[in-house]
């Protein structure tokens, strides 16, 4: 599921934002599954979360390239 940074510079704002909250709602029903230990593979919440900085760190880039 890792995304790849050249993937992700090839959307738009308004993906980004859009995958931005996805990502978010996949990070909160991974730490809803691990609190309950349902959770199989913990090590899926750090992907995730990195996956989030990636996202992030593009928009970032993009608004100062805008500017």
């Amino acid at each position: 599921m890792k995304m790849k940074v050249n993937e992700i510079r090839k959307l738009s704002a308004a993906e980004l934002e859009s995958k931005l909250g996805d990502l978010k709602k996949d990070l909160f029903q991974l730490r809803l599954q691990h609190a309950t230990n349902q959770l199989d593979n913990p090590i899926k919440i750090s992907e995730v979360k990195r996956d989030i900085a990636r996202v992030k760190t593009i928009i970032r880039e993009q608004q100062l390239a805008g500017r």
